[in-house]
């Protein structure tokens, strides 16, 4: 039996908007996807620092539940040590690809032991709204992911910089399918993200965007960060 999932989501055009219910059947995280060998390596370091192992290869893929992909506009955590990071999201709409923003919230405790199960940790909260890849592929290099954190009420700016840092949807897409699985209809997949402005660190909150200025329009959302307790 296959673990499904359904999102209320905003189809956006240049011609309109209609919202529908898609069935999320999988559920995909695409890491160390960046372009920039440099960057990649600064935010590999950074992981280090926590204690989180090399990849073992780049980009790498992995799958979690596709119910962890939620709207929802709060997440329950365990303990204070997950975080949330920007990224563009792929969505496979009935054979279409679609380009929404979303965060890989991660346990970053576990990350430090065993990257795969810490991705299954959380929730990952997306934007209702996408956009067709089909009106962005002449500009997607000028797209700009960004986030923010508020933590104890001050409000700071946590990731900034265009998604030409990372690898390109089509060619995440292609690599994937070439050896892990299919980008099927109802295949959500998560497309790297970048360094984080002093460093990986909890938050209260976790807002975050992709904006697209030739089109001036944007895709945000916003959720907060609930702890629940350690009990042993």
């Amino acid at each position: 039996m296959t673990n499904r999932n359904t999102l209320l989501l905003n189809l956006v055009t240049r011609a309109g908007a209609s919202e529908r219910n898609v069935e999320v059947r999988q559920a995909v995280i695409a890491g160390w996807t960046s372009r920039d060998v440099e960057a990649m390596e600064k935010h590999i370091r950074e992981l280090e620092e926590i204690g989180v192992p090399r990849p073992a290869s780049t980009p790498i893929y992995y799958r979690v539940g596709a119910a962890r992909i939620t709207g929802a506009d709060a997440i329950e955590a365990a303990g204070g040590d997950s975080s949330g990071e920007v990224e563009f999201v792929m969505f496979n709409i009935d054979g279409r690809l679609w380009i929404g923003v979303g965060s890989d919230h991660t346990d970053r405790k576990v990350e430090t032991y065993n990257i795969t199960v810490s991705k299954q940790m959380c929730d990952k909260p997306v934007a209702s709204t996408v956009w067709p890849w089909d009106e962005l592929a002449d500009h997607w290099e000028s797209l700009v992911l960004r986030s923010h954190i508020v933590t104890g009420g001050k409000r700071e700016l946590y990731q900034e910089g265009s998604v030409a840092a990372m690898r390109a949807p089509l060619d995440l897409i292609e690599r994937y399918e070439a050896g892990q699985g299919k980008f099927s209809p109802g295949t959500v997949m998560f497309g790297g993200t970048l360094a984080a402005k002093g460093g990986i660190r909890p938050a209260d909150r976790f807002e975050f965007e992709l904006v697209d200025a030739t089109l001036n329009r944007r895709i945000a959302h916003a959720y907060g960060i609930d702890v629940l307790p350690i009990a042993g």
